[in-house]
Parts: structure tokens; C-alpha cells; sequence
């Protein structure tokens, strides 16, 4: 059966960008008052009705805001974004965006995501620098012979380092950087490009969705709901090896029927066209793996490996992150003897790749912006809060997965989902006689599920890589989702009685 084409990945985004302008003229606007903690003054700020207000940086002063988080959450540094104030909540003037914000909504988020963008730009960049000089086509080569009968062990590698990056440090939009350079490994192995590209970003997501150190998730949102973040540890990292070895199994079963008959593979007619997206990587005849291209090889890895342990160990954020790529490329070429002008058509040329998926990480970014000019996050937020009462414990725990999941389509950010929600979200845990940490889990959960296909997220811009169109991902990621889904309601529905 033919698969109905959906549009381009920008398309779908600047549909739903005119959707979301349109909200905006039926959703009351309304807003939460925020605290913010001045490091510098060692002062908060209260932001109500329009004004700023400096109060002293006590217990005492959250106590009488009714936020129950300890003042050490915030003088530590784990709290370092506004959060909302409970019972705060106001409607006022509406501010709706018409066709004008619509239209500049693309271009504003171009501009905020400039960060990432020029992060995938550079990669991009050194990525055209790294096929000039035939190091990734002597390195498949070598890598398919090696592993040879054994495909398998590719697919239980990278989905389970990357889940570990995900649950630790929160490795979710640094993923990018690997589509390009593990993709063509998987097509050398006899699979197709889209049980990469699964491997990659499954491994991210699940790793994402059951977060146990994870500053971005976990411990940030145990920090806004006043709880310590080692409170249901132990429950995280069983649903992370069982969602873990439920999704590499899925994703073998689909490898082998795609290995034993290519017709199989929901991209068989995009086969060549996406091996030639990777430098004609199969199209060439095999180089041999010299001293120099081994070099070249240890030089692109390092690059990954210290981009990890920087953001891992030493905060570092994306500017960090960019220039060790831009120092990467230079030292490839170097090694390479790549002659001035041919390094800079290499390098600008791999940067013109990976525009079109630079352009998707901003238009998304633009919806989020027209929700925060539009002001109608917060009082989904609002309304979202009021729908639990007078629920019993499981169709508790159940609603707010999914009213979590929902709200991840405006708020994809999961630190700001944390701090813009817990505040609000944890305290209706007390209502129903359930620990907070339950609120932290569905909030999690709740994310990660959706993660798997939310548009405003990172998957548009993962599959715009490989030219895979976002149908054929949602068939094939409909049955596991399901399977999550439904594991996690019994999880939870089962932790809410013991």
C-alpha cells in the first residue's frame, strides 16, 4: 500500500505556526507571576502584573509565596530560570498574533535558535571536509567487515550509549552531529537509513524519557517541586532498562526483516537517492585505511568525545560545542594536506547540506516564540492544573501523562516545562495522597512519549537529514509508542496503589 506523502518538514511547521496564530485569538491570554533569583544582588525578583519587585532571598519569602522548594535549590544554582508563582494566575489583555507575527515568527526563531543552527552549520561543514578526504569511506568499509554477520551489536551499541548520554546529561539536540556520520555505518551493515537514524534518536529519546541524573529533567524538576531528585530513582532506572530493551528489540526485529528482504524497508524507494546524500559513500570503490585517514578518523572522534565531556563535566553550552567542531574541521584538513580553496568549498559546501535542517530547528523555534508573544501558555497551563480534581489515584497519575504529554507540544524545552509547571503541577500531588515524585514521573513519561513524534521537537529536523519524510516515521514508530505508552499507564497506575 502506497503511503499517503505528507509536505515537507517546513510545511508541516508553518502549518501548525498559522494553527498556533490562531489560538492565540481564542485562548484567553493569561499569566502566572514568575520569581527569579538574582545571583549577583542575592535578591529575588518577583515579576507581577508588569512590574518588578525585589524581595529578600529567604525561606521566609517563598514560604509566603507558597512555593515549597528549599532556598538552597536556588542559591546552589540548581534553579537558575523564572519560575511560576501557584495561585498566581490572571487573565489579561489579549495579545493575539495576526498575519504579521505569523509571517516573522519563521525569522524570529531563526534568530533565537542561532546557537544550534550554527552548531549544525559547522558540523555540516566539517562533515564536507571529512568526505573529501575518503576517511568515512575507508572507515565503513572497514567497519562493515569487521562487524560482518554480527550487524546486530551496532544496533545494541549506539542505541545504548546514547540512551546513557540521554539519561545522564541530557544528550538530545547534541545528537544532530551524529545522523550524518552513523547513518552511512548502518546502510554499509545492509540495513536502511531509518534504522540509524532509530538507533540515534530512540536511544536519545528513551534516555530523555526515563532521565535519572539529568540536570535538564530530572534533577531540575525534583529541585522546583521541592523534592530531592534521588526521590524514585530507583523506579527511573528500571523503566530505563525495560524501555531500553523493549525499543533495541523493536528496533532489531525491523533491521532483520529489512536485511533479509530490502523491498521490506518503509524507504526501499528512497535507496539511492539517501546513499547519495552521504558523499556517494557506497558509489566509490573501497579505499584502503592508511596511517593518515586512521588519523583523520582519531581526530573527528575526539571531537565527539570532548563535546561530551564538556557539556557533561564542564557546562559547556553551544558555543563551546561549535567551535570544537570549527577547530576539528581545520585539523582534519591539515592532516589531509586539503589545499586552502578546496578546504573552503568542502567545508561550505557541507554547511549548504544541513541549511535546510538549520531552517527547521528555526521555524520551530518560531512557534514557540508566538505562544510566548501570544501569552497562552500559561493559561493552558492553568486549565490544564484545574482538570485533576476530585480524581481518584490511578486516573490521576494517568491524566497528567497526558495532560504533560500535550503541553509538550507548546513547551518542548523540557528544563522550561519544569520550571514553568512543577510549582503548579507537584502540589496536586498532595491533593490525592501521592509523593511529588510521582508529578516528576509523569512529567518525564509524559515528554518522552510524545518526544517520539512531536513536530515542534527535534524529530522533523532529525528526519529532514536523511530525507525521510515524517509519515514513514510515524509508521514505524506508532506500534513501539503504543507498547511505551501503555507499559508506562500500567507503571504508574501500579505505583499509585503500592
Amino acid at each position: 500500500m502506497k503511503l499517503f506523502k505528507l509536505p515537507s518538514a517546513q510545511t508541516i511547521l508553518i502549518i501548525i505556526a498559522a494553527a498556533v496564530a490562531l489560538l492565540t485569538w481564542v485562548i484567553p491570554a493569561g499569566k502566572f507571576d514568575t520569581l527569579f533569583y538574582d545571583k549577583d544582588d542575592v535578591a529575588f525578583v518577583l515579576n507581577s502584573k508588569g512590574e518588578s519587585i525585589r524581595l529578600n532571598a529567604n525561606q521566609t519569602t517563598l514560604d509566603s509565596l507558597n512555593i515549597k522548594i528549599p532556598f538552597s535549590k536556588f542559591s546552589n544554582g540548581d534553579i537558575w530560570k523564572p519560575i511560576a508563582v501557584p495561585g498566581t494566575y490572571m487573565e489579561v489583555e489579549g495579545s493575539p498574533q495576526g498575519f504579521a507575527e505569523f509571517v516573522k515568527s519563521p525569522v524570529k526563531g531563526i534568530i533565537a535558535a542561532a546557537d544550534i543552527i550554527f552548531l549544525i552549520l559547522i558540523i555540516g561543514g566539517l562533515i564536507g571536509v571529512m568526505n573529501l578526504t575518503g576517511a568515512f569511506n575507508a572507515g565503513i568499509s572497514w567497519l562493515a567487515h569487521a562487524l560482518k554477520g554480527r550487524e546486530f551489536i551496532l544496533i545494541v551499541l549506539v542505541t545504548t550509549l546514547i540512551a546513557l548520554g540521554g539519561t545522564t546529561f541530557g544528550l538530545a539536540e547534541e545528537t544532530i552531529a551524529f545522523f550524518p556520520i552513523l547513518i552511512p555505518v548502518f546502510i554499509a551493515a545492509k540495513y536502511d537509513a531509518l534504522v540509524g537514524l532509530a538507533c540515534i534518536y530512540l536511544g536519545s529519546s528513551i534516555g530523555t524519557m526515563c532521565s535519572t541524573t539529568n540536570p535538564f529533567s530530572t534533577i531540575i524538576a525534583s529541585d522546583a517541586a521541592g523534592i530531592n531528585w534521588t526521590t524514585g530513582l530507583t523506579g527511573r532506572v528500571i523503566m530505563l532498562v525495560v524501555c531500553l530493551v523493549i525499543t533495541i528489540i523493536y528496533i532489531i526485529r525491523y533491521a532483520n526483516k529489512v536485511k533479509k528482504n530490502p523491498e521490506a524497508s518503509l524507504i526501499f524507494d528512497q535507496k539511492e537517492e539517501i546513499e547519495n546524500l552521504f558523499g556517494d559513500l557506497f558509489s566509490q570503490e573501497s579505499q584502503k585505511l592508511t596511517t593518515r585517514l586512521r588519523l583523520i578518523l582519531a581526530v573527528f572522534s575526539l571531537c565527539f568525545i570532548v563535546m561530551i565531556y564538556g557539556v557533561s563535566q564542564l557546562e559547556w553550552w553551544f558555543a563551546e560545542m561549535t567551535t570544537i567542531f570549527l577547530v576539528g574541521a581545520v585539523l582534519v584538513a591539515f592532516i589531509g594536506r586539503i589545499k586552502e580553496t578546496q578546504f573552503l568549498k568542502a567545508f561550505m559546501g557541507g554547511a549548504s547540506d544541513l541549511l535546510g535542517v538549520a531552517f527547521i530547528v528555526g521555524i520551530a523555534r518560531g512557534i514557540t516564540i508566538l505562544m510566548e508573544d501570544g501569552m497562552i501558555s500559561d493559561t493552558l497551563l492553568f486549565y490544564a492544573s484545574n482538570t485533576t480534581e476530585g480524581m481518584n489515584k490511578g486516573l490521576f497519575v494517568n491524566t497528567m501523562l497526558y495532560v504533560y504529554s500535550g503541553l509538550s507540544f507548546f513547551i518542548p524545552s523540557s528544563s522550561g516545562m519544569a520550571v514553568l509547571t512543577m510549582p503548579i503541577m507537584s502540589p496536586l500531588a498532595d491533593t490525592v495522597g501521592l509523593g511529588r515524585e510521582t508529578i516528576v514521573n509523569c512529567y518525564q513519561y509524559g515528554m518522552g512519549i510524545f518526544n517520539l513524534i512531536n513536530p515542534t521537537g527535534l524529530i522533523l529536523a532529525s528526519l529532514a537529514i536523511v530525507n525521510i519524510g515524517y509519515n514513514k516515521w510515524l509508521k514505524f514508530i506508532f506500534p513501539l509508542m503504543i507498547i511505551l505508552a501503555v507499559l508506562i499507564m500500567i507503571v504508574l497506575t501500579a505505583l499509585a496503589y503500592y
